[in-house]
């Protein structure tokens, strides 16, 4: 959690408008304020950090006591800004906060602290407000964008757009209308779309809450609005194309589709992990194509493999793979949690670890899917399991992987140490550099450059 989150976070929960000078922090309710022009505090200086002030001096020292609720930490205080944990317990606490108006950066802050912390479902509703105070500038784009034609966008420098570091997307976008107005039609294209570069990301956010809270449909409506900005965009082609095949692998045309948007993934960037899930996911749509759909290819493998254990008898055991039916779903719920028990799903853990440390991501799925039905919040099996599934190349990969990283990335980290201290160096640094990529808030993001760089 970064500070200017934790700011625009806190400046959301200021219930009133306060006459205190442009810049400084919320004051809780209770707090004096007076409504005079202000001044420097007694003694002349202000405490390092604070903004500047009208006629008072420049900052020195820092005060002694305590802060009011949300201020920036001061040097010397100690005093952290919230915690992740704690902002949450704020926002829940704080009645009427989803309908109140918002900027698109808070909106987008509180979007994306939710969907870091897992709550899917409100994470959703503050990344639709963050893409509704976007929509006037995308509107802006789309329309100038037909009419520039197939001529190269600009970029905002070379426009003159004079956009500066953290200027708000809605500034941006009134240059681009300005230049809309007056006719300049490609000047107001590159503004637009420089000015929509953050609301990518929260579009691609909002689509990833969606499909994770269960709303495949309304995911895949965010994805394309995403790709009709920009249609190179890596990150909706891939998740547009994982939900198309996992959610309509009986449509033909959609799987055509799917198998698009994972050559394009591979043509951007051949080099990365994503490309190679891709390019494992080409072939496995190119099979269900051939086969007619999912549940022929189903159906076809079902049967390919009873003529196997028909033709060799002696393979089947006691171990055999077995469907999963109600009354086994009912056993492991019933089954009572002994020492043995707990004892014998550590060791399939460790197994799974030693699997995965050599590659053999196959074993190491047997162990885990063993251990998650009893275990579901066992952080060392979650993140087993999903870098067996995404070293498998499997379509859940990226949606497993993604629960594991949001819920529980120290864990995900803390396997990567494993597959090191049992000598699989690539594994552990291809590990950490996908965490890396997918948790950029990481709170121990330093640790882990720390680790890729040794």
């Amino acid at each position: 959690m970064n500070l200017s989150l934790a700011l625009a976070t806190a400046a959301l929960l200021a219930a009133e408008p306060s006459p205190l000078p442009p810049g400084h922090p919320p004051v809780p309710p209770g707090t004096q304020v007076s409504p005079a022009k202000p001044s420097a505090p007694s003694g002349g200086a202000l405490p390092e950090g604070h903004p500047a002030v009208e006629g008072g001096a420049s900052p020195t020292a820092a005060p002694t006591g305590e802060l009011p609720s949300g201020h920036p930490p001061l040097s010397g205080t100690g005093k952290a800004p919230p915690s992740a944990e704690e902002l949450l317990r704020q926002l829940d606490s704080t009645e009427g906060l989803q309908g109140r108006e918002k900027t698109f950066e808070i909106a987008a802050s509180l979007g994306r602290l939710y969907y870091l912390n897992g709550r899917n479902a409100e994470a959703g509703t503050y990344l639709l407000q963050a893409d509704e105070r976007a929509k006037p500038v995308r509107d802006v784009f789309l329309a100038q964008r037909k009419k520039l034609g197939k001529a190269t966008l600009a970029t905002a420098e070379a426009a003159g757009c004079g956009f500066t570091p953290g200027q708000a997307l809605e500034a941006m976008g009134a240059v681009a209308q300005e230049r809309a107005k007056k006719g300049d039609v490609a000047g107001a294209a590159a503004c637009a779309r420089a000015a929509l570069e953050p609301a990518l990301e929260t579009g691609v956010m909002r689509a990833n809450a969606l499909f994770l809270s269960g709303n495949a449909a309304g995911a895949l409506v965010a994805y394309g609005a995403v790709l009709e900005v920009e249609p190179r965009h890596e990150e909706a082609l891939y998740g547009r194309s994982a939900v198309l095949f996992e959610t309509r692998g009986e449509d033909l045309t959609a799987l055509k589709q799917a198998r698009e948007g994972f050559e394009a993934v591979q043509a951007m960037n051949p080099a990365s992990s994503r490309a190679a899930a891709a390019k494992r996911l080409v072939t496995l749509v190119d099979e269900t194509v051939k086969a007619g759909g999912r549940a022929k290819l189903l159906a076809s493998r079902a049967e390919d493999r009873r003529i196997r254990l028909a033709q060799a008898p002696a393979a089947q055991g006691p171990d055999a793979p077995r469907p999963l039916t109600r009354e086994m779903v009912d056993a492991v719920q019933n089954t009572e949690r002994t020492p043995e028990l707990e004892q014998g799903l550590a060791k399939l853990v460790d197994e799974g670890e030693e699997h995965l440390s050599k590659g053999r991501f196959q074993e190491a799925l047997g162990n885990y899917t063993r251990v998650v039905p009893f275990q579901p919040e066992n952080g060392r099996a979650k993140a087993g399991m999903a870098w067996a599934l995404t070293g498998l190349g499997r379509p859940m990969a990226a949606r497993v992987w993604g629960v594991a990283v949001q819920t529980d990335p120290a864990s995900v980290e803390k396997l990567g140490d494993t597959l090191k201290a049992k000598g699989d160096d690539k594994g552990a640094k291809a590990l950490w550099e996908k965490l890396a990529t997918d948790a950029p808030d990481y709170a121990n993001k330093a640790g882990l450059q720390a680790k890729l760089t040794q």
